[in-house]
């Protein structure tokens, strides 16, 4: 199905809605406006292959710059707004965009960007862009001649170094109807349907929101758009709108979980028959606690943009298996030893690869797109886990993220999954730091729901907890202060920013 389906037939229907306000675009707006894009497109010279770059806020006019370049058989890069100079100009450069559309809020970003290409802004004037809403309101709202299937192109957040971005051929069918894996799971896994009312709390930019929220204007549902995630604002939303699906990540749970109980259950939220979660792996008490709160609708996969494989679970089976990410739908999953060619037996850990036909590359970077593959053809996404007898998935850590503290391998998921939990503590990342003797160090950085307990006692607190649960090699031997984490806004966090901050400042002193 594709949305332009469901604007013949009811084209008065909200295909979104805008959580904050109530601004509705219906299935037959979004088509006029998907055409109008496409058609645009094709006045400036981007026909099928090409690539046009997309840096937006939330805002439900999105989705006619990704629906116009779908239906034109172009590539589309969608940029986080939260992302440097640098990193912008560098997947701008990296895509061979031809055509770059950014939010008029952003403009301050956008002017300082080393570009050429053709630039337009949207929702607003950025002084020498030429304003997005007056060159497609020239356009005919009906399809372009040479329609055909197009594919996005999305970047990684850089949380372990520059952006790469995942290259996927287009689709071999060139209807731009044509079904597909994620369109076939939504429906008959988690009973996505025309019914739907989807609740989107992340940025738009990031491959889970921006696809699953796609996939419901497939099936004909309605996408309810949060501009920026709050967790109150989110309990509120299901309540209003009668939310009954929803897509998030470990980290909202936790900022919803911390609200107070008065809070958390001020709001009806019963409506929702499935909250499908990824990005990272959801510590067990967190997802323990959510299950409690809204019953078993919480459905997990693990997957990447790169599109190699998926694992899923459902409730059911997770409290049976705590703290799986499932068995795979699609692929089949081998863990390799150090070698990457040695696969390894039940309840081994290595790093994890798929088995699958998907094929992808990483943009402008063979050596990356070699590394990511074995002899046998098989890829990695670059995490580290094993497989139970049963054929479950458990995920350890990211293997970059491994620190090696006297030999011995720690893997930071395992202390943050505890820590986190603390009431006092509202987000925390491990990191290996420099150390004379033991070569790297754990060190914790906290973000404490009051600043004011930023101290000493509550570092001992701290090192009291993790000592409950987790062995001595892994204690944080340094425990450090933040206001606010380095976090992407899908939930991802900037790990290697706050990794260099260690090791640059023992350079500096050595």
């Amino acid at each position: 199905m594709h949305p332009s389906v469901h604007a013949r037939s009811n084209p008065d229907k909200a295909a979104i809605i805008v959580a904050e306000t109530g601004e509705a675009i219906s299935y037959g707006e979004l088509d006029a406006a998907s055409n109008r894009a496409a058609q645009l497109f094709r006045a400036h010279g981007l026909g099928h292959e090409d690539v046009v770059a997309f840096m937006l806020e939330n805002t439900p006019h999105y989705y006619g710059l990704t629906w116009g370049a779908q239906r034109s058989g172009l590539r589309y890069v969608c940029i986080s707004s939260r992302l440097t100079q640098d990193e912008t100009d560098y997947i701008l450069e990296n895509s061979g965009a031809k055509m770059l559309v950014v939010s008029a809020s952003l403009g301050a970003a956008a002017q300082q960007l080393n570009t050429t290409i053709t630039r337009f802004a949207m929702g607003g004037d950025i002084d020498g862009w030429a304003r997005w809403e007056d060159a497609v309101a020239a356009m005919p709202a009906t399809s372009v001649a040479d329609e055909r299937a197009g594919v996005d192109m999305l970047y990684s957040s850089g949380t372990t170094g520059r952006p790469k971005g995942v290259r996927v051929p287009l689709p071999e069918e060139r209807a731009i109807d044509a079904t597909n894996s994620l369109v076939m799971l939504a429906s008959a896994v988690f009973q996505i349907n025309s019914d739907s009312i989807y609740l989107s709390p992340a940025p738009l930019y990031h491959a889970a929101p921006l696809r699953w929220s796609m996939t419901i204007h497939r099936l004909g549902g309605t996408v309810v758009l949060m501009k920026k995630f709050d967790p109150e604002a989110a309990l509120a939303h299901i309540e209003k709108y009668r939310v009954n699906s929803s897509q998030w990540v470990p980290t909202h749970f936790v900022r919803m979980l911390k609200l107070p109980a008065e809070v958390r259950t001020r709001y009806d939220t019963t409506s929702l028959k499935v909250a499908i979660h990824a990005a990272a792996p959801c510590p067990i008490p967190v997802k323990q606690a959510m299950i409690d709160w809204w019953g078993p609708v919480l459905f997990e996969y693990y997957a990447g943009s790169e599109g190699n494989g998926m694992t899923f679970v459902s409730s059911s089976d997770w409290l049976t298996h705590k703290g799986t990410v499932g068995r795979p739908i699609l692929g089949a999953v081998h863990i390799m030893g150090e070698d990457n060619e040695t696969e390894l037996g039940p309840n081994e850990e290595g790093t994890v690869f798929f088995e699958s036909e998907n094929v992808f590359e990483y943009h402008g970077d063979s050596e990356k797109t070699a590394s990511s593959r074995n002899s046998r053809g098989w890829s990695t996404l670059g995490d580290v886990g094993k497989v139970d007898v049963e054929g479950f998935l458990y995920l350890t850590d990211r293997k970059s993220f491994m620190i090696i503290t006297g030999g011995v391998n720690v893997y930071p998921q395992e202390i943050e999954n505890h820590l986190v939990t603390h009431p006092k503590v509202a987000d925390v990342a491990v990191v290996g730091g420099p150390h004379d003797e033991m070569g790297e160090e754990v060190i914790a950085v906290i973000q404490p729901a009051d600043m004011a307990d930023a101290n000493d006692e509550f570092r001992g607190e701290l090192i009291a907890y993790a000592r409950e649960k987790l062995s001595g090699v892994k204690i944080p031997r340094r425990i450090d202060f933040m206001e606010a984490l380095p976090r992407h806004d899908t939930g991802k966090l900037y790990k290697r920013l706050l990794r260099d901050q260690y090791w640059d400042k023992a350079k500096a002193e050595a």
